[in-house]
């Protein structure tokens, strides 16, 4: 399939944003591992939860979907004793980093494989981390990638040291399981810890549900034995991350967005990717418990922004750049290529399809935009990569260039299925 993206500018409209995909898989752990029987609303049905929501039933957990009501409910699997069982996890880098800490809690073997580009994702970390504290683990195929063997008998306790440079997942996966752990967990970070805002929804949730974290400044976090069981049911905020297409999409196109289920003190790290775009000219014009609105009516200025912490928003920053009054610079976000693709070499090659001049660095990029859109009217196909961040993303692309058509457009459903559903109520203005 192929979308085709037509000119649009100078509009309003309204957008609903999906729930969070990083906050219910985070959920959906949670829950099997509470002590109550847990209702999860405002639920994300997207490619990665139904593998994370298969993936646990297959684990023994009673699970009830409603995708009209957008809830699942949630009857634990408490003894946690696993078959021998094989759980295909897609391209699902949540659901491949959570799921082996929360299997060493229980006992019996467990393989975790994916489609082929998972396994040319590193997860060696991780399983060193859970090594340390004699989680038996087998690489069934490429040393350091899934798919993986876990031979579970439940997780020891103990202290742990992991690399923090490559993916918060990898903490927050020991840190959700840690609390059914025999003994305490020390969980030391080795050097700087990457999307430090993804550590704060796991310790939030956590939270939430009953049990605390001692934190020393992101370097060392303590975890004694405990349980959830604090709460019967948890409300899924909107997708911060989603909604940052929305929120460029007013800074490209000179309009006014109103988004819907979002709120501007989320719990999620990637709403500050709106300060990004405030900094280059776009304004929040009204905000309340579930709704932001964003507006912008010049051309933006290009900015040099570290985006370490934000990396998910970092192609649609991307995308801005090409409309932007100057340079753009996106710094320090190396653990982009290790993502559904390597994002920042996909960015290069689509941007420079698309007449921009670009810089690429090994962990970001220089964006040079072309001075006259109007006059750039070729018919370009973009491709991408089976990353529904680069769809979306350049999608937008297409609002102030002709001719720009989407490649393989529903990638989209990993996080956003109706996403080109709601991208097509600007036309319906």
């Amino acid at each position: 399939m192929v979308y085709e993206v037509k000119r649009k500018n100078n509009f309003e409209v309204e957008v609903d944003i999906p729930g969070s995909k990083s906050i219910s898989n985070r959920a959906l752990i949670l829950a099997v591992l509470n002590e109550k029987n847990t209702l999860l609303k405002n639920m994300l049905f997207s490619d990665d939860t139904r593998y994370m929501i298969e993936a646990l039933k297959k684990l023994g957990n009673k699970i009830e979907v409603n995708e009209v009501e957008k809830t699942v409910f949630i009857i634990p699997n408490k003894e946690r004793i696993w078959n021998a069982v094989e759980l295909f996890v897609g391209n699902a880098g949540t659901a491949m980093r959570f799921l082996p800490t929360y299997i060493a809690t229980g006992t019996g073997e467990v393989v975790l494989t994916g489609i082929e580009r998972m396994k040319e994702r590193p997860i060696r970390d991780l399983v060193e981390a859970l090594e340390q504290v004699n989680v038996k683990i087998e690489y069934m195929e490429k040393d350091g990638f899934p798919p993986i063997k876990i031979i579970a008998q439940g997780l020891n306790g103990g202290k742990i040291k992991i690399k923090g440079d490559k993916s918060s997942q990898y903490i927050t996966s020991i840190l959700l399981s840690a609390p059914y752990s025999k003994k305490p967990i020390e969980l030391e970070i080795i050097g700087d810890l990457v999307s430090i805002p993804y550590v704060e929804i796991t310790k939030k949730m956590m939270e939430d549900f009953g049990v605390s974290t001692i934190d020393n400044d992101y370097k060392k976090f303590v975890l004694n034995p405990s349980s959830y069981n604090k709460i019967d049911s948890y409300i899924i905020e909107g997708d911060c991350s989603s909604a940052s297409y929305f929120f460029a999409m007013s800074a490209i196109a000179k309009s006014k967005i109103k988004l819907n289920n979002i709120k501007l003190d989320s719990i999620q790290g990637d709403i500050k990717f709106l300060d990004v775009l405030k900094n280059m000219g776009v304004e929040v014009i009204s905000n309340d418990t579930n709704s932001v609105t964003v507006s912008c009516n010049d051309i933006v200025r290009g900015i040099s922004v570290d985006m370490k912490h934000i990396s998910d928003t970092a192609q649609t920053l991307s995308v801005v750049a090409l409309f932007a009054k100057g340079p753009t610079e996106i710094k320090n976000v190396y653990n982009m290529r290790i993502k559904e693709t390597d994002r920042i070499r996909a960015c290069y090659n689509e941007l420079t399809k698309l007449g921009a001049k670009v810089i690429e660095k090994e962990d970001g990029l220089i964006i040079y935009p072309k001075e006259n859109w109007n006059e750039y009217n070729k018919n370009i196909v973009i491709d991408t990569y089976d990353d529904h961040r680069m769809a979306m993303s350049f999608s937008l692309a297409g609002l102030n260039i002709e001719n720009v058509k989407i490649n393989d457009p529903m990638c989209v459903s990993k996080t956003f299925p109706n996403y080109f559903d709601e991208f097509e109520k600007i036309y319906k203005k």
